[in-house]
């Protein structure tokens, strides 16, 4: 019942959708992937090139953009099957690798992300910097031989675990100045002083939570990506994708709850007619597919504008459409949970994990209230509070 296509669809992204979508359908068990499934899952779609869609063609990508590597993860959602990876390794990873990493680093990394063979995990999250990343306390000093020496903690990094290398947020100091400035370095998973510990969660998917320790962790002089003097443009040209995959992944969740209400309003009959008959089920349906809806077309404008690289145009577009589909993927799960009653709790329908996955949307890699205050101050103009 969601339209298959957006505005700004192209032919080529109507029939990578399409594809996508079969593609998924074959491979969906009904919720979450679980354990080898998405690795599985993860390498078969690397082989046929929807991993790396948005990455260069010169490195074994599609040559597309963040719009159609959100069509994907979307697709996906919507069959039961997302990938979150899909968020931090293309997405993150790739893009900042992409627009700013050396030669050297190009030729290294993005063939692997591109088909799946290399995964990379994104660490930018503290214990006590929660959403201010001006109180980020990993540091990187040079070497005496030019290399970097990286000290500081990571909570909630997603993926390490199968990761081949993690993109790290760590903070230099400007000689000019004497402040602090964010940079970006790649730190692969088995450098000497780094580790990683799993944070058990309450949330049924395949990805695992992890906090990282950087104890010294010495780095080649190009291990940092980028300029070091770019500071917050090279680091939002991975934020900015990351809060539109975060849509999409929010996106395609909510479909999918919502086709199972659907299915089930249209059959499930108690009294004369199917429940979906009655406007106390069939409204409250009808709002959720409009939300989302409203939020897909938000998702669209980010994606675009990203890919057309007005950055800060899709900054406020990106937190707008993470907004917007967090709220709606939440809407969506519990309506659906709603309309099956006690069988929407059950395994079979596969809805009541996504109640905790839904509420994620809401809270990661941004919260809510941060995208208000962002809004509130960049977009109205109105006093800073924070």
């Amino acid at each position: 019942m969601t339209s298959s296509h957006t505005p700004v669809d192209t032919p080529e992204r109507v029939a990578l959708r399409a594809a996508v979508s079969s593609f998924a359908k074959g491979h969906a068990p009904g919720g979450p992937q679980e354990g080898d499934g998405a690795a599985e899952l993860w390498a078969e779609a690397g082989k046929l090139g929807y991993l790396g869609v948005n990455l260069p063609e010169e490195y074994g990508g599609g040559g597309g953009g963040i719009t159609e590597l959100s069509i994907v993860l979307e697709e996906l959602g919507a069959a039961g099957c997302p990938l979150l990876m899909l968020v931090v390794s293309p997405a993150i990873c790739g893009t900042v690798i992409a627009r700013f990493g050396t030669a050297e680093q190009k030729e290294r990394w993005l063939p692997g992300l591109a088909d799946g063979s290399v995964i990379m995990a994104f660490g930018i999250t503290e214990p006590d910097a929660g959403s201010n990343s001006h109180r980020i306390t990993t540091t990187a000093r040079r070497d005496e031989g030019g290399g970097w020496i990286l000290n500081g903690r990571k909570v909630f990094i997603t993926g390490v675990d199968n990761a081949d290398a993690v993109l790290i947020v760590g903070r230099t100091e400007d000689a000019r100045t004497g402040k602090l400035k964010p940079c970006l370095f790649i730190v692969p998973r088995e450098t000497h002083g780094f580790s990683h510990h799993h944070i058990p969660m309450e949330l049924a998917a395949a990805e695992k939570q992890f906090e990282l320790v950087l104890d010294d962790v010495t780095l080649p002089a190009d291990a940092l990506v980028g300029d070091e003097d770019a500071g917050l443009l090279q680091l939002f040209a991975g934020l900015n994708p990351e809060r539109i995959m975060t849509a999409a992944f929010a996106l395609g969740m909510g479909r999918y709850a919502l086709d199972k209400a659907v299915d089930y309003a249209r059959t499930r009959q108690v009294w004369k007619e199917p429940i979906g008959a009655h406007q106390a089920i069939a409204h409250p349906l009808a709002q959720a597919h409009i939300e989302l809806e409203l939020a897909r077309l938000m998702m669209a404008k980010a994606a675009y504008l990203y890919d057309e690289g007005d950055d800060a145009g899709a900054g406020e577009a990106a937190n707008m459409a993470k907004y917007a589909a967090g709220e709606a993927a939440v809407k969506a799960v519990d309506q659906a949970v709603h309309t099956l009653g006690g069988n929407g709790l059950t395994a079979e329908y596969g809805l009541v994990r996504l109640i905790t996955a839904a509420r994620v949307a809401r809270i990661a890699p941004v919260s809510r209230e941060m995208i208000l205050n962002y809004v509130s101050h960049q977009t109205l103009g109105l006093p800073k509070s924070y």
